[in-house]
């Protein structure tokens, strides 16, 4: 059998079991965040915002999650080793949140596997000042092990309303080849986009049973009428949507 199958399939297992309680209470902020219509945010930076792409715009996903994105941080920079310094440097997430709407009562989802680095840090404490829940998706083993690099001395699972831990190794590979020191295969982005599409399914089951008639998901817009029905979907929500022209 594949190691990495096999490691992926035991540390999901593995989150399901112990995860559950904060997992369905992130359930029930992003649920009770869709009834009064207020803005979900995800943010991410470098290999991390990987699971901000995978939360936006997309057929099957939640139309009012809103994706926060740095251009120095994507992986498309060139050169790519600008975004570990761009990560590190304090001062650019709070620019960088300054540019959101955040209100009271909005969430922000902040995925870090160590969630060390300044930028999720100042990221995380604009938005509280703003009144704004934050969930951390992080790795707590790996960060309980190092030290932040931002000057008030937090990590991102000491900033969080909700901490949700994807239980990898430290450093994120996961599988061991005879003879080489240093594993192979990150796990971050199968778990953490396992745990979010996990919530958001959740949130709209809950949202039909709160009496939602048809929640906020995208329809595909290559199916005939799934722009029409998207527009419909943009106008009932468009208090928690930020993106639309």
């Amino acid at each position: 059998m594949f190691q990495y199958f096999e490691k992926a399939k035991e540390l999901l297992s593995i989150v399901e079991e112990k995860e559950a309680p904060v997992i369905e209470q992130a359930i029930e902020l992003l649920t009770q965040a869709n009834l009064t219509k207020k803005a979900i945010y995800i943010f991410g930076a470098s290999h991390a915002g990987i699971l901000a792409e995978e939360m936006y715009y997309r057929a099957g996903g939640m139309m009012t999650i809103n994706a926060i994105f740095g251009r120095e941080l994507m992986l498309d920079r060139s050169p790519i080793t600008f975004t570990s310094k761009m990560e590190r440097l304090e001062g650019y997430g709070s620019a960088l949140a300054a540019t959101q709407p955040f209100t009271a009562g909005d969430v922000l989802i902040l995925h870090s596997v160590s969630g060390r680095n300044p930028v999720i840090i100042d990221m995380a404490l604009h938005a509280k000042e703003k009144g704004v829940k934050i969930i951390a998706l992080t790795n707590l083993t790996y960060s309980k092990t190092v030290t932040s690099r931002h000057t008030s001395g937090l990590r991102l699972f000491e900033t969080a309303d909700i901490v949700i831990d994807n239980h990898g190794e430290i450093g994120d590979a996961a599988c061991t080849i005879p003879d080489v020191e240093q594993k192979v295969g990150p796990t971050s982005t199968v778990v953490g986009a396992t745990i979010l599409n996990a919530i958001i399914v959740e949130v709209c089951q809950k949202l039909k049973e709160a009496g939602v008639d048809y929640p906020p998901i995208f329809y595909s817009a290559n199916l005939d009428g799934g722009d029409e029905l998207n527009q419909s979907l943009f106008e009932k929500y468009q208090e928690a949507i930020h993106y639309q022209l």
